[in-house]
């Protein structure tokens, strides 16, 4: 599969978010850019969705257990056509609703209020749990953040999944080694992830969460297991695409000056630029 196109669309759903930084004047950037290629892959080459139909009953679902990333979610739904995109510019304003975290009653294509860490994953199963009762073939997708994982009720939501045996629900660790108040690692170590949620009885899949490619391969190998959930540990890079942001604390919370903003969008067009070059050619 020829996957050029959807790394342009991932960065131009960096562009989204960076576009919500500049009206907001802030925001969670570094998570937000972390797992943007994993929401890309999901909303535009994997999911079963319909933007004029939000709320069919037979669609796929995603939950963004860490919320705070929210920006990422934001600027795929409206590259995917869930609302206009000038909505972007609306973001950090009183009333709008592009909120610090995502609001089913605002937003069309959001399934839960999250941001409230650690309960994506048991919400998740719920869903799993209740569509496979239902007789309902939609498969169920999230996102967490390595720093979420020390919560607690992760691990609930672990246990019933696999005692459930849903292979209908794939979650995705966005391990990107850093939170608000510094390296996980130091913070709260949670390695080894993968061998943690093995040994609750889910399916495991590492890979790099940057590399679209590989998240669409972890998806279909997730499709091919029968009788248990799966887990992708996807290693990312803090603030991927912003090349003097990556891998930085100062990009968890980024309030930056308009000549870092400049200079931001300067490097994701450069990158559009020779994607599409790339594309166009056959290369």
């Amino acid at each position: 599969m020829n996957t050029v196109p959807l790394q342009i669309e991932a960065e131009l759903a960096r562009l989204n978010v960076l576009r919500m930084v500049r009206a907001g004047g802030s925001g969670h950037l570094g998570g937000a850019l972390s797992c943007i290629d994993i929401v890309t892959a999901l909303y535009f080459a994997t999911m079963r969705v319909n933007p004029q139909a939000p709320k069919d009953p037979n669609r796929d679902r995603f939950l963004l257990s860490a919320g705070h990333k929210a920006m990422a979610q934001y600027a795929v739904l409206g590259r995917r056509g869930y609302f206009e995109e000038t909505l972007y510019d609306t973001y950090g304003s009183v009333g709008s609703k592009l909120g610090g975290h995502p609001d089913l009653h605002k937003l069309p294509g959001i399934e839960a209020n999250t941001g409230a860490l650690g309960h994506g994953l048991s919400i998740a199963a719920g869903m799993a749990l209740g569509l496979r009762a239902a007789g309902n073939g939609g498969r169920v997708f999230t996102v967490l953040g390595d720093g979420e994982l020390p919560e607690g009720a992760n691990w609930e939501g672990a246990s019933i999944a696999a005692h459930h045996r849903l292979d209908n629900l794939v979650a995705f660790v966005d391990v990107n080694d850093l939170q608000i108040s510094g390296p996980t690692a130091e913070v709260m170590n949670m390695e080894p992830i993968a061998d943690k949620f093995a040994a609750f009885g889910w399916n495991t899949v590492t890979i790099d969460g940057n590399d679209i490619d590989a998240v669409l391969g972890a998806v279909s190998t997730a499709d091919g297991e029968k009788g248990r959930p799966t887990v992708v540990v996807a290693r990312t890079t803090k603030a991927k695409g912003i090349s003097f942001l990556e891998g930085t604390l100062a990009s968890h919370y980024w309030k930056p000056t308009v000549e870092e903003l400049d200079r931001a969008e300067r490097e994701v067009h450069a990158r559009i630029d020779n994607l599409r070059e790339w594309n166009d050619h056959g290369c």
